[in-house]
């Protein structure tokens, strides 16, 4: 009788996926190295949420209210803290651009490397005392200029990224990750503490059945929006309506568009006049890895990678997805823009 719990020798971990992957490319290793250490953040800051409440890291860091405005977790200090000394230790990256810290973090010079890495180290931290799925947030860049590294290095579209991905820390802890070669999905086991590869060149559907958007500011939408949202209501060529899930969670929202298809809305409104979300480490690597995957995202007139950032907090409207669902909001806004 066989022993179900032995390890599959054949399973293949993502060190082992990126290692084959950077030998295809005749890579220096030193981007494996960054990324090595990345996973072993997501590793410990999942360690930390699964035992959050027993460790009483839920509620508020006292009083402190982040740079763009959100109220700052426990777990949302430690996570960043943990993705900084990782990244600093890896001897591979020169800036660091993190929702939770003001200006940009370039590394001392004796541990600076080539990289430039913009992170939300826990996306969606609102959900963390209701267990609700969150998550971390990263786009990996390459500095280009030769002199000292300043925080003007960091400002760079996402058709530069080099490397992008999220970990989602819900029923599982799951890694989704592109380097430019397609999308690939690695799910932590525990029992040996590596991220497995579970989904191989994952591509969306050209067309889905569900819409993400908090309709709670449904007052505050533009037109083209309120118009969109009705026609998946009440389509009218009499097919089925889409379904709406929202769960408020970039991660969770996004990750169940990339993997069921339609779209994930976060438009621009009379409150939010720039959009909510932050171009650099929310919707830049979202939107790589949708477009990686055969999707689209878009501000709806324009592609959201082809932005060039003017600050490395700056926010930006995104709504992203399956691409004929995308296209058919495009042609909306445009409609109205030429009227």
């Amino acid at each position: 009788m066989s022993d179900q719990s032995t390890f599959d020798t054949n399973v293949v971990t993502v060190t082992r996926f990126m290692l084959e992957e950077g030998r295809k490319a005749k890579g220096t290793g030193e981007l494996n190295q960054l990324l090595s250490a990345l996973y072993t953040a997501v590793k410990a800051i999942s360690s930390a949420v699964r035992k959050a409440g027993i460790a009483n890291l839920y509620g508020l860091s006292g009083s402190r209210i982040n740079v763009t405005g959100d109220e700052v977790k426990k777990l949302d200090v430690l996570s960043n803290d943990m993705v900084i000394n990782m990244l600093k230790s890896s001897f591979s990256t020169c800036i660091l651009v993190s929702e939770e810290e003001k200006n940009a973090i370039i590394v001392d010079p004796d541990q600076q490397g080539k990289y430039i890495v913009c992170f939300d180290p826990l996306d969606g931290s609102s959900n963390i005392d209701c267990l609700v799925s969150i998550g971390t947030i990263f786009a990996i860049y390459k500095k280009t200029s030769s002199d000292p590294p300043n925080e003007k290095d960091a400002l760079q579209s996402g058709r530069n990224i080099v490397a992008a991905g999220y970990a989602l820390y819900g029923s599982a802890t799951m890694l989704v990750l592109s380097s430019g070669n397609g999308v690939n999905c690695f799910m932590l086991d525990p029992a040996i503490g590596e991220f497995i590869l579970v989904n191989r060149n994952v591509t969306m559907k050209k067309k889905g059945n569900i819409y993400s958007i908090n309709e709670g500011y449904a007052k505050y939408f533009d037109t083209p929006v309120t118009e969109y949202l009705t026609k998946k209501k009440y389509p009218e060529d009499g097919s089925s309506p889409y379904g709406a899930r929202y769960i408020g969670s970039m991660v969770a929202d996004v990750h169940r568009t990339l993997m069921y298809g339609g779209i994930f809305l976060y438009p621009a409104n009379s409150k939010s006049p720039k959009g909510k979300l932050r171009l650099m480490y929310e919707c830049n690597p979202m939107a790589y890895i949708i477009e990686q995957a055969g999707g689209m995202a878009t501000t709806g007139t324009e592609t959201i990678l082809d932005i060039k950032p003017e600050s490395i907090h700056q926010r930006a409207p995104i709504v992203m997805g399956s691409t004929e669902d995308v296209q058919e909001y495009i042609d909306i806004v445009h409609k109205y823009n030429c009227k």
